[in-house]
């Protein structure tokens, strides 16, 4: 339900139009001030009388008695009293209406092109990927669920020297029934030691260089060996997007725009953006506070910015994006500026649509990361061992392991850490914190869940009709309007790029519905009160489920 709706249909006045009173309209900060105001300070120039004044008048022109139970005069401030019992009813209804699972919003014939996770070919699947990778899997489902067309886009690491320094590896140490066997892990060791070695001895970084010439130029041998590492990759990587949630449309890499990026480098060159510089060819961009966008280095080869230039073009000529999200840390702000700029400066009416989501770092109790080194932390072990710390509690505490619902607690608790702050924020990643049963955690909301479901299935069939005085009470009005605010609140979501307010929504709605259910018996002697009182249960019980749902993590009907 829309309240500034409901107050404009119930106050008529000639000092605005019915647009501008909505436009005016405020949800108040203290439910004691009822459920909107309306400040009426800006009206005073016009008016030549005080807000206060200004508010008294206004306040005449309110029907009242109605959805509008009455308004008040509060300073400059007219508050209005929605009806609690009108409220309530309407928004249980539509919670009925809308059931256990939540159906997507109206579609919208429009598209949103996601880019995230990108994760590297041959490189672990690591902690650091966290952030881009679930920040990014939220907003598809969001964006889903508000009747968008969403094309999740995993634009992959595969296309460098690196992978002439791993061929180099693996044809001078390679072990294929390591590889086998251990699948990234062993690639990884290679890597590492080659970059040892290469301390050692020069010479290897040339003959890196030397094998991904051999890639660029086709050679079958290093092709297939490429195509091997990249094949290991994904099959391993898939299996830690299958535990997340994660889905992508496209899997088109660095490497699927190595045809496409002479095009742009022709257009820039036609239009007289590219300027020589040390031998390299760049956009100059100091008008705009910038340094240069390099395009082409002075030894022929391309860079990011030419394959994101290349990218960009291809997804809107593929997809027509109303918009294309960047989940990027925030150490490229600079590089996606440069990249949007030199878009908008070939002409292109979409550049504007482009967006970067840029999040902050991740790290594991304050651990660093470095894949050269060989410091780093798979992110398919955190969740493991998240997992496993889950059934180790269950089985303290109830004597027994189900590993379905601690495979949903555990990685539920990853996920709801890394969401439950703003994206730009570092993250240091702690067990303990996000495990915790107490506090604002995922297995704090997944225990809201299942109490409410416990409660349920307890209660069975009731047969009743609803009665305003069940919930006759600050505490269940609180409750019913959040629970009207699920809609607004994944809106909101969409429009910040920010999954966290969905998160801040759900522990809200978990914390007002405790408070309820502890002072108020859901099952009672009357069966009116009892089929109420379970109206809601239900109704909070569908919100966590579905909001949980839009931040990757699946509820648990028992705890």
């Amino acid at each position: 339900m829309d309240f500034k709706k409901i107050v404009c249909e119930n106050f008529k006045t000639e000092a605005m139009t019915s647009d501008e009173l909505y436009a005016s309209l405020m949800p108040t900060q203290d439910c004691k001030n009822g459920d909107v105001c309306l400040p009426c300070f800006r009206f005073a120039k016009a008016l030549r009388k005080s807000p206060a004044a200004i508010a008294e008048d206004f306040k005449d022109q309110v029907n009242t008695g109605g959805a509008v139970e009455k308004c008040e005069v509060a300073g400059g401030y007219l508050n209005f009293f929605l009806n609690k019992a009108y409220i309530t009813r309407a928004v249980l209804d539509e919670c009925a209406q809308k059931g256990d699972t939540y159906a997507p919003l109206s579609r919208l014939n429009k598209t949103i092109c996601i880019d995230y996770s990108s994760i590297n070919i041959a490189k672990p699947f690591h902690i650091g990927h966290l952030l881009t990778t679930v920040i990014g899997g939220s907003l598809y489902r969001v964006y889903k669920y508000l009747g968008y067309d969403v094309v999740g886009i995993n634009h992959l690491g595969d296309w460098g020297t690196q992978f002439g320094k791993l061929i180099v590896a693996y044809k001078k140490w390679g072990d294929d029934e390591d590889i086998e066997k251990r699948k990234v892990r062993a690639l990884l060791d290679l890597y590492v030691r080659f970059h040892k070695e290469a301390e050692k001895d020069e010479s290897l970084n040339d003959e890196g260089r030397y094998w991904f010439k051999q890639i660029e130029d086709g050679n079958p041998e290093a092709l297939a060996i490429f195509e091997k590492f990249k094949e290991i990759t994904l099959k391993e990587v898939a299996k830690v997007y299958d535990k997340l949630g994660v889905k992508f449309d496209s899997y088109a890499g660095e490497s699927f725009y190595n045809d496409k990026m002479q095009p742009i480098i022709d257009e820039l060159q036609n239009k007289g953006l590219l300027t020589e510089s040390e031998g390299a060819k760049v956009v100059d961009l100091e008008e705009w506070g910038m340094p240069p966008c390099l395009i082409v280095k002075k030894d022929g080869a391309t860079l990011y910015a030419t394959r994101d230039l290349a990218a960009a073009k291809y997804r809107h000529d593929t997809y027509d994006f109303d918009k294309c999200l960047y989940v990027v840390a925030y150490q490229q702000n600079l590089h996606f500026k440069q990249v949007f700029k030199v878009l908008e400066l070939l002409g292109y009416d979409w550049a504007d649509r482009l967006v970067h989501v840029p999040f902050g770092m991740v790290s594991l109790e304050g651990s660093t990361l470095s894949t050269r080194e060989g410091k780093v932390v798979f992110l398919d072990d955190v969740l493991d061992t998240a997992v496993a710390k889950v059934g180790d509690v269950m089985e303290q505490k109830q004597g027994k392991r189900d590993e379905e619902t601690a495979k949903k607690v555990g990685v539920g608790a990853v996920i709801f850490y890394a969401l439950s702050s703003a994206r730009i924020k570092d993250l240091v990643f702690s067990y303990d914190k996000a495990l915790s049963f107490e506090g604002e955690t995922g297995p704090y909301l997944q225990y809201a869940h299942a109490r409410c479901r416990s409660v349920i299935a307890k209660a069975g069939e009731v047969k009743g009709k609803f009665s305003a005085g069940a919930l006759d009470s600050a505490e269940a009005y609180e409750v019913v309007k959040l629970l009207n605010a699920f809609d607004q609140t994944v809106r909101e979501a969409a429009e910040k790029y920010e999954p966290s307010v969905i998160s801040h929504y759900l522990i809200t709605l978990a914390k007002a519905y405790n408070k309820f259910y502890i002072d108020n018996r859901i099952v009672t002697d009357d069966n009116d009160v009892t089929f109420t009182r379970l109206a809601l249960t239900k109704a909070v019980a569908a919100a966590l489920k579905n909001g949980l749902k839009l931040i990757l993590i699946d509820a648990v009907d028992k705890m």
